[in-house]
């Protein structure tokens, strides 16, 4: 009895050491020392950097770039500046400020970029994790680096860019004229998409990343969290970073370290340097300080590889093979297997009868859990509608659901392994789970290469497979050692999977709790009270909802996302409220009792294509017009030329431009930059009439030119919008409850003017 609680405690310390071994502990890196990283001093600029929301064109937004100089300066760099207009894909136009400076190094050689960027998103966030985090570190860590006279043969350039919630502009603007694009060998960048968790390790490169893992692995950072898994992912969603821009324009590559966890912070005015996860920070100084010594010393031109690598992480450090292995590793374990399935049946080890219980077992248990998990998610919505209400996909109490479903899962699997399970059908057991998941390697191989790394784990099961057929009673000991590869590889991706993609794939933790579940089923089946302990597990289950229940209401630390929006319609004289929100509130369900339909209604471009939910007819306020100055208008050749130059007779944070015609353009620019009107990406599709969001920066008014065929009539429509609708005098807008927060990813807390300019024929 004795040796079998031994090994549930095995396995419950390894499950829980390889979650909390990602991070490291507290104050690991606060060292008082002047010549080391300190975390406190990072967070001295996150401080700073995060109070405020800094999007550009703000107030704020210009301290920041004034507060970093300062630091920069203070360390005795040559700082300067980088400023130019840049137009992205995401159809979004700024002049932006990127902040750069160079140490040199002993060598003539390639550089190391060390790069993050200092705006803010959208109109409320602070900003102090994505990526004032980011900043911090940097600032930080480069201040030790030179502080202990570190020697470096490489230069080391720190790039902050600007402009990178617009759509990657900074990063842009900087491949595409910056001088010293050519001396660069390798970055890494510092990025943020959430509040806490670990950082993850993510390789940018257009070919193969061997020789940039065996590098990586040879710094030795102390808590790598890395698996090329996590990139084949992040390769095939719609997020990119400024990293991606080098990769693409320049064919740069380089090391993403981003944190994704506490998600419902992203973006929003939750984004604070008080719910930035200390730990979190200190786990971006890990990767820096190494990285930056072993990086600053290495030669950078060897970098490039046309090898891939299979990579991940356990609690014994980093492996990786080369993908050349990935399918003969698949087709050996197979060759294996149906090895030790002949051997066990002419030595009369194995009953049919017993494996087929163990397929009907799993089978069983990946069905009921799979539909729980996948029904369960779509019912909890129903329950609590108002959850819709945050975009990223990630609830406040996101994480005790998780905890919810794998317990259930637990619970029920128990359960059905009880009515299978004898002392002597162990082996028999774990032939269906072995072949499940060497089907699911198989498959890996073919479509998700990066994932081969799970084949590991399923060696030291085949060994415990080959063990068990050896010995009557075998040391549960042993066992239990054999099961901890699985332990290591597997439950990280169990919370993982949702955090990463959102609730919606909560499924994907019931049914890799199933899959893991049956790996360890030698040494899961030796406990004696299954029945009883799924008994446990189903209350600990609804004891976990219930917290999940009690914990569903907004409130101030949990704030409800909500949104209202003005429309003067210049062009039919009328004027709307508008707002994403399905479910209103006492802040703006005042304003929409006399709905109208949402037909003809504008609509922005956004990460979740979030549309409005609600107009209303509001009162018109007269906002002053913009003055439309059309100083050019001849036809040379057949092509009409205009040039129209816009002057805001308001404060504006932005103007969207767009046009029935845009296909019909010759050539488009705004304010001397020529711009492509005929793109398709993640924010502009080939039947949307947007050309572009010109960011207004330092008040500089909108100078439209183009032509266009003399047959067609051009059409010109902007929306003007100022993120000050609760600053308005004239509409009177109460502030917000504590319990909520403007909503983020769309035009919110805005007043916007419609006009379409009037061209003569």
């Amino acid at each position: 009895m004795f040796k079998k609680i031994t090994a549930l405690v095995i396995l419950c310390v390894a499950a829980y050491a390889s979650i909390t071994t990602q991070l490291p502990e507290n104050n690991f890196i606060d060292n008082p020392s002047t010549t080391e990283f300190s975390n406190s001093r990072a967070f001295k600029h996150v401080q700073v950097l995060g109070t405020d929301a800094h999007a550009v064109g703000t107030k704020s937004h210009q301290k920041a770039s004034e507060y970093i100089i300062y630091e920069l300066e203070k360390l005795g760099l040559d700082v300067h500046t980088q400023e130019g207009n840049s137009f992205s894909d995401w159809g979004t136009f700024a002049k932006v400020k990127n902040i750069v400076a160079r140490i040199k190094g002993s060598d003539n050689s390639k550089a190391l970029v060390i790069m993050s960027h200092y705006d803010s998103a959208g109109h409320s966030s602070k900003g102090a994790s994505d990526a004032a985090s980011g900043v911090g570190t940097i600032l930080e860590g480069i201040r030790a680096f030179i502080a202990k006279e570190t020697p470096h043969k490489n230069d080391i350039i720190i790039l902050l860019t600007d402009g990178e919630e617009l759509g990657l502009n900074g990063a842009r603007l900087f491949t595409k004229e910056h001088p010293w694009l050519k001396d660069i060998g390798l970055i890494l960048n510092f990025e943020a998409r959430g509040s806490g968790g670990p950082s993850f390790t993510l390789v940018e490169t257009n070919d193969g990343n061997a020789a940039l893992m065996n590098e990586f692995i040879k710094a030795n950072p102390k808590y790598p969290v890395a698996n090329s898994l996590a990139y084949s992912i992040y390769k095939k969603l719609p997020n990119d970073t400024d990293l991606t821009v080098f990769r693409k324009q320049a064919n740069i590559q380089g090391f993403n370290f981003a944190f994704i966890d506490d998600h419902y912070d992203y973006h929003t005015a939750l984004d604070t340097p008080e719910r930035l996860d200390n730990n979190t920070l200190s786990h971006q100084a890990s990767y820096l300080m190494p990285l930056l010594n072993h990086f600053g010393n290495a030669d950078l031109t060897t970098l490039e590889s046309s090898e891939n690598k299979v990579y991940f992480n356990s609690p014994l450090g980093m492996h990786s093979y080369p993908f050349s292995w990935i399918l003969p590793l698949v087709i050996f374990a197979f060759i294996v297997f149906i090895a030790l399935i002949i051997y066990g049946k002419r030595k009369k080890k194995l009953n049919n009868k017993e494996i087929g219980k163990g397929f009907l077992a799993l089978f069983s248990a990946l069905i009921i859990n799979g539909t729980i998990g996948f029904i369960g998610w779509k019912a909890i919505l129903n329950l609590y509608p108002h959850y819709s209400e945050i975009l990223q996909g990630f609830t406040y109490n996101g994480h005790t659901y998780i905890l919810f479903f794998v317990l259930l899962t637990l619970s029920i699997t128990f359960y059905i392994y009880k009515k299978v399970y004898t002392s002597n059908n162990t082996k028999e057991l774990l032939v269906a789970p072995i072949l499940i998941w060497l089907l699911i390697n198989l498959l890996i191989s073919q479509v998700l290469e990066g994932a081969s790394f799970f084949i590991i784990p399923l060696y030291f099961t085949l060994g415990l497979f080959f063990f068990l057929l050896q010995k009557e009673k075998p040391s549960i000991i042993a066992i239990t050692l054999l099961c901890l590869p699985a332990i290591f590889v597997f439950v990280p991706f169990i919370p993982q999977f949702p955090i990463a993609l959102g609730l919606k794939i909560v499924v994907s933790s019931s049914v890799l709790t199933v899959l893991l579940f049956g790996l360890l089923v030698p040494v899961l089946g030796f406990i004696r009270r299954k029945k009883s302990l799924g008994h446990i597990l189903f209350i600990a289950s609804g004891i976990v909802f219930v917290l999940a229940h009690l914990n569903n209401d907004f409130t101030a630390q949990q704030p409800k996302p909500n949104s209202l929006v003005y429309l003067q319609d210049n062009d039919t004289q009328k004027s709307y409220w508008l707002t994403y929100d399905a479910i209103l509130d006492d802040w703006n369900s005042s304003y929409f009792k006399d709905t109208v339909s949402k037909k003809n209604v504008i609509t922005f471009g956004s990460k979740y294509n979030t549309q409005f939910n609600n107009v209303a007819l509001a009162k018109n306020i007269n906002l002053p017009k913009s003055e439309f100055h059309i100083s050019v208008d001849t036809i040379i050749n057949n092509d009409r030329h205009i040039k129209l130059c816009v002057l805001p007779n308001r404060k504006l944070n932005s103007i969207e431009i767009n046009s029935e015609t845009k296909n019909n353009f010759k050539n488009f620019s705004i304010n001397g930059t020529e711009i492509p009107t005929k793109i398709v990406s993640k924010f502009i599709n080939d039947k949307s009439h947007r050309i572009a969001t010109y960011s207004i920066v330092n008040n500089v008014p909108l100078e439209l030119s183009f032509s266009i065929d003399t047959k067609t009539k051009p059409h010109i429509e902007l929306l003007e919008i100022s993120h000050d609708i609760l600053e308005n005098n004239y509409l009177n807008i109460p502030k917000r409850k504590e319990n909520m927060i403007p909503k983020p990813f769309v035009i919110n807390d805005a007043v916007i003017t419609k006009n379409t300019i009037q061209f003569n024929d």
